[in-house]
């Protein structure tokens, strides 16, 4: 959902299927006709929505403060969250240092104002090499090795 200046809401509903949007991607710039996400309204009954829990989804804060600061840290935010989970599924990193190593790669990236798509891919270049520096750092599988801590912690 999409708030306005003028206090409008603009939503894009659907049931949660992966083909809509894989769809999307087949079929950009255009729209596939097959109806995979639609929504029977008359079933549904009633949408209901919760604050989200910032303790239990720790990458939301990160993604709320990108957001914020705007420029290229949305960018960078990206390319550290692709490497941490790539990290993760490779059984490089533990799924609690993925926020951590975002995080770190975020607080070391200088973020700007991007003049063109090539500031913006290189924001996203910046964030995965940083993200590779914290994986590497958050070798932390072999005895003795502390854990890292987890998003908002102190530095040291």
């Amino acid at each position: 959902m999409v708030e306005m200046t003028d206090g409008a809401t603009i939503a894009q509903l659907s049931m949660p299927d992966m083909r809509l949007p894989i769809g999307y991607a087949l079929s950009y710039p255009g729209r596939m006709a097959t109806a995979f996400g639609a929504i029977d309204w008359a079933t549904l009954g009633r949408l209901e929505f919760e604050v989200p829990d910032l303790v239990a989804f720790p990458c939301l804060p990160l993604a709320y403060q990108a957001g914020r600061q705007g420029g290229t840290a949305p960018a960078c935010l990206n390319g550290a969250n692709e490497v941490a989970v790539d990290a993760f599924l490779k059984g490089r990193l533990r799924w609690v240092d993925i926020p951590w190593v975002i995080e770190e790669a975020m607080h070391r990236f200088v973020a700007g104002e991007p003049r063109d798509l090539d500031d913006v891919l290189a924001a996203d270049a910046d964030g995965r090499a940083l993200a590779a520096e914290g994986v590497a750092r958050c070798d932390d599988r072999r005895p003795g090795r502390p854990s890292r801590p987890g998003p908002g912690a102190a530095r040291g």
